[in-house]
């Protein structure tokens, strides 16, 4: 069984690892996977520290515009 998360920063540093080793994360992926119920303000957050991170809506599961983060390398990274 995978760990609760409950602090906001705790939240945020599963997502930013998250990001960091897959890419990318949907909306599904952060609740399913991690436990984050409002993965888009955690995203809000990690955008407000200086993370590159945009957002693409896509059909997943028949669900549509569900959003999807990409984490962009900063200049001189590598992603």
């Amino acid at each position: 069984m995978e760990q609760k998360l409950s602090s906001i920063e705790t939240q945020q540093a599963a997502i930013l690892a998250y990001l960091q080793s897959n890419h990318s994360l949907s909306t599904f992926e952060a609740r399913e996977k991690l436990d984050v119920m409002h993965p888009g303000s955690r995203i809000q957050e990690l955008r407000a520290k200086g993370h590159n991170i945009i957002t693409y809506r896509r059909t997943i599961n028949g669900h549509r515009k569900v959003a999807e983060y990409v984490l962009l390398a900063a200049i001189g990274e590598v992603a």
